[in-house]
């Protein structure tokens, strides 16, 4: 299996402490969220590359656990969002058999959300206003009155 990055020009990722990333794809106005699995599969693919290069990465800088069909799995769920194009063979794993390996690797997850409903979340939660009066336990400080 060959896999290489889709487009990533026109992508700004940003690395988020805990291994997870954020991707924003403003040709299409998405934004991708990369758990720590994903993530270090996004990153073997810095270059074309194989998927058997990609587990080696990934054993090498997040956890010698993975295996070849979690690194697949993770490679399958960025493609499906066009984040990186695969050609080739490939196993025919299933499901069944990736969450069969896993024993302290979390699941690849790659969620995406168009630019305005991340901005609709954002905005029925309260997070990224200036109003804290609709934060729940928000603290609001007045200047103090000189004429009381």
């Amino acid at each position: 299996m060959n896999v290489e990055r889709a487009g990533s020009k026109d992508l700004k990722v940003n690395q988020l402490p805990d291994g997870s990333k954020v991707i924003v794809d403003s040709r299409n106005d998405k934004v991708f969220a990369l758990n720590a699995t994903a993530g270090a599969a996004w990153d073997a693919c810095s270059n074309p590359t194989t998927l058997s290069k990609v587990t080696e990465d990934m054993r090498h800088s997040f956890n010698p656990g993975i295996t070849e069909e979690i690194a697949e799995s993770a490679l399958h769920k960025l493609a499906k969002q066009n984040l990186v194009t695969v050609s080739g063979s490939s196993s025919s794993t299933t499901r069944r058999e990736v969450l069969a390996t896993l024993s302290a690797v979390a699941v690849p997850l790659v969620v995406s959300l168009t630019m305005g409903e991340q901005r609709a979340h954002a905005q029925s939660t309260g997070s990224g206003t200036d109003d804290d009066s609709r934060r729940p336990n928000a603290v609001i400080s007045h200047p103090p009155n000189p004429g009381r």
